[in-house]
């Protein structure tokens, strides 16, 4: 069954609840500017000392009397509107569904195992902290609605793009280049980096002769032959350039396992412990699922939805249940959504939302809890449908609180265990399971030991963890010190991507391990790169995805495009999925 649009089984209450919510939202406003006209972020403050404006303290004394005493005019009204919104929030569906009608069927299926036995699929997660303006402000983060219309900009610009390969002949380098940032045009930028244009190809790409390599002009080509002027022979590993952008194009070595070539390494791409990663400038060309966090905001819901509707035709948001829940317990009144919201370019067949019912201190106020979906990805050789899995979530935020984000996370394998069960089809091919979001835990902190021992790692594959509180080498942390997002280290893309890639200046800007309780933090070990903490996470089941299918990592991705516009850095992952074709004959 077709999941319905309206979070509301009918026009008459959702009529209702429209009629509650515009009279509760004049109060709302009133308030959050009163907390917002208090409270500025620190590129605020510097901007008012280079303007030398000393005229704030006014603009704080006046603001906050007129917007009070319009706060109290419209709460009468915000009262009425209480008592008609509060009482259907008990038939509300958890979730609203965006779709965009396809004008083919066929542009919202994956071809690429129906064809060939194999597809790759990107996926993102990034907490973008949409809460109300008043509120964001104490994350050093103000103007929510321009913020979220920015957001929705930046990863509509880099998702469309075209997604290009760079096939290079030459005997030292052979296999598929992914052209680095620096290759795309480079794009003006407004307020909170909102771009006034779009990345436009064709795109041309030249270098110096003298380096062996040609200059290439590319529109909506999906890979690219570049010949090298070499003597010795060619690599002959791919034959015709004509091969499907969702094709794994890297080389094998003798022991099974992907190596880099090294061209691909001077794109950006490192490759370390089997995995290959990077600090990229653009969200990933191609991507199929994005998970977004801390999307409280309505409005901000709205113009992201809005937004992102070129990329992603399948969109679900304001995500979570309100007013007192269980319904009749006042004691645990939701305030806020989830503040998840997840765009899928397949159709979703189920999704099912559960909240936290543990959460404590002012986390209870929001619905956090866990979103899955089951995803329509297309069909195999026999004609039966392939699916796939996706979960995301928002663990409990305050540190010290590592016993309510354990119980979580047996809640969250509890309920990715029945939602699987309960609708799993025989006849149906399952490719693949991911769990991503916000844990609020690092896996370096020892302050988090035990949500790091938890046994959902022994379900879901970290592609970043070496072992419990120990991360990769090579792993950046993702969440960033809140006072510093304005400096000029970090404050674009480009500068935030050379601070990550250099470890003394990610000191400065990522936020560091928490000691445990009453123990002096010693980090890093003797010899160890310094990390920091890596709160968003990507996760990967290769258990309950089908027996015949085989996946293997082709990217990790650390994504700089959100500078300035958040206090987390997005993270992505593609992975490969090869089907055995004998099964299917």
């Amino acid at each position: 069954m077709a999941l319905q649009t309206s979070p509301f089984p009918n026009g008459f209450v959702a009529c209702i609840h429209a009629v509650g919510w515009v009279l509760i939202l004049p109060c709302f406003w009133f308030l959050d500017r009163l907390i917002a006209v208090c409270k500025s972020t620190t590129l605020e403050q510097t901007q008012r000392l280079e303007q030398e404006c000393y005229l704030h303290p006014l603009t704080v004394f006046f603001g906050s009397i007129i917007f009070f005493l319009l706060f109290l005019a419209t709460a009468p009204l915000a009262l009425l509107g209480f008592l008609l919104w509060a009482p259907v929030q008990v038939c509300r569906r958890p979730f609203c569904y965006h779709r965009v009608v396809p004008s083919s069927p066929e542009k919202e299926r994956h071809r690429g195992f129906e064809l060939a036995g194999k597809a790759s699929f990107g996926f993102v997660t990034a907490n973008l902290c949409l809460l109300p303006d008043g509120i964001a402000r104490f994350n050093n983060l103000g103007h929510t609605q321009r913020r979220a219309a920015a957001i929705g900009q930046r990863i509509v610009e880099g998702v469309c793009r075209p997604h290009i390969r760079i096939f290079v002949d030459s005997p030292n380098s052979c296999g598929t280049l992914s052209p680095s940032n620096s290759l795309l045009p480079t794009v003006t930028s407004s307020t909170y980096g909102a771009t006034d244009r779009q990345a436009q190809s064709p795109l041309s790409i030249s270098s110096d002769p003298a380096d062996g390599h040609v200059s290439v002009t590319v529109s909506n080509s999906h890979m690219v032959f570049v010949p090298c002027d070499d003597k010795k022979e060619p690599c002959t590993e791919s034959d015709s350039p004509h091969v499907s952008s969702n094709q794994n194009s890297n080389q094998h070595g003798q022991d099974g396992h992907r190596s880099a070539p090294p061209a691909l390494l001077s794109q950006g791409l490192r490759w370390q412990d089997d995995v290959p990663w990077e600090v990229s400038l653009l969200f990933p060309a191609n991507l199929d699922i994005l998970c977004l966090e801390e999307v409280f905001d309505k409005r901000a819901a709205q113009k992201l939805t809005q937004a992102l509707r070129p990329a992603f035709g399948h969109i679900l948001y304001d995500v979570g249940v309100y007013a007192c829940q269980p319904p009749g317990r006042c004691s645990s009144f939701k305030f806020f959504n989830s503040g998840l919201f997840l765009a899928s370019r397949f159709p979703v067949l189920q999704a099912q939302y559960h909240w936290f019912p543990n959460g404590g201190g002012e986390d209870a106020l929001a619905a956090k809890g866990l979103l899955s979906v089951k995803v329509l990805i297309g069909q195999n050789r026999k004609k039966n449908n392939v699916v796939g899995y996706f979960n995301c979530t928002h663990l409990h935020a305050p540190e010290g609180d590592g016993e309510i984000r354990y119980e979580q996370l047996n809640m969250v394998r509890k309920w990715i265990s029945d939602f699987q069960a309960a609708n799993k089809q025989p006849d149906e091919d399952v490719v693949f399971d991911v769990l991503c979001g916000d844990f609020n835990f690092d896996n370096c902190s020892p302050d988090d030991a035990q949500e790091q021992n938890h046994s959902l790692f022994e379900d879901y594959r970290d592609p970043c963890r070496a072992g419990p509180g120990k991360e990769k080498p090579w792993v950046i942390g993702t969440l960033l010190e809140q006072p510093t997002l304005y400096e000029d280290d970090i404050n674009t893309p480009e500068n935030l991507q050379r601070t990550l890639e250099r470890e003394e200046l990610r000191k400065q800007y990522i936020s560091p391990p928490v000691p445990a309780k009453g123990q002096q933090l010693v980090y890093p070990e003797s010899g160890q790169p310094w990390v920091g903490r890596r709160i968003d996470y990507i996760l990967y089941c290769e258990n309950s995805i089908s027996k015949h299918c085989q996946t293997e990592i082709e990217e990790v991705t650390f994504i700089t495009h959100l500078a300035g516009l958040t206090d987390h850095i997005p993270v992505g992952l593609r992975l490969n999925v090869v089907m055995d074709q004998s099964v299917d004959e």
